[in-house]
């Protein structure tokens, strides 16, 4: 009986649940936290809040920060529940979510996606909102209406991607890669958290290298290539904390 009781409970516990219904925190475009739990937006991509974009005017702005804004006014301060997809493969510590505002039948990523502010991300499992993210493209919604690079190719610095967009001139390259991938990138509001690209990172199967303001490192470390708000944030994706930020007693 006590086997059979194991048995049932295992089978329960590797399947999807939905999450109790709850006011999240908005952590960047595509991700949300409900209680101890934080949810990444299945089946789209978002940029990062430290990704700039370029506009129809050929400015550059913050479009990261606009994205997650974007999230705050869809959920509106109501509560939101998500239908837990199991551990994210591709952010530790995370969870992939359907996730949706209490009392509405359209998920927050379908919206976002329709808003041009995320991108359907094909695979077998998803590539839901293909519908949406076209009539966004064809209407130069959100992202679409100037020129940027998928989000998934500005978090790992691949400044040599495709342009997307409706305002990409092809005599102008250059210009428009360095307006992405400008030297020193802004620092957004209360993200100080530094991150750097580094080979030797690869070995613990990292992108890179994070540095807090009360790390040794912190002062020498210019023209950082990622900003993030939380050290959360940072090991999502994909970087570790410097050795010089961790206490005495542990090894390096």
């Amino acid at each position: 009986m006590r086997s059979r009781i194991l048995l049932v409970a295992l089978l329960l516990s590797a399947l999807p649940f939905a999450s109790q219904a709850a006011s999240p925190t908005v952590r960047d475009g595509g991700t949300l936290q409900l209680g101890n739990v934080t949810y990444r937006l299945d089946g789209v991509e978002v940029p990062a809040v430290d990704q700039l974009c370029i506009d129809d005017h050929a400015d550059s702005w913050t479009c990261g920060i606009e994205a997650r804004d974007q999230l705050t006014k869809l959920i509106g301060g109501r509560s939101v529940h998500c239908d837990d997809l199991g551990a994210d493969p591709t952010y530790r510590k995370r969870h992939l979510g359907v996730c949706k505002v209490e009392g509405e039948t359209t998920a927050l990523g379908q919206l976002l996606v329709g808003q041009g502010f995320a991108l359907n991300v094909e695979s077998s499992a998803t590539g839901r909102f293909k519908e949406d993210e076209a009539r966004a493209r064809d209407d130069k919604q959100g992202l679409w209406k100037g020129c940027f690079v998928a989000p998934h190719e500005f978090r790992v610095g691949r400044k040599d991607g495709a342009l997307l967009g409706g305002s990409c001139p092809t005599d102008r390259d250059r210009e428009i890669r360095e307006a992405l991938f400008p030297e020193e990138l802004a620092q957004p509001p209360g993200c100080n958290i530094k991150g750097k690209y580094a080979v030797r990172a690869r070995v613990t199967g990292n992108l890179g290298i994070y540095h807090l303001q009360a790390c040794p490192s912190y002062p020498g470390t210019t023209r950082p290539d990622r900003w993030f708000c939380s050290e959360e944030d940072a090991a999502g994706a994909g970087f570790r904390k410097a050795y010089n930020c961790r206490s005495p007693n542990k090894s390096k």
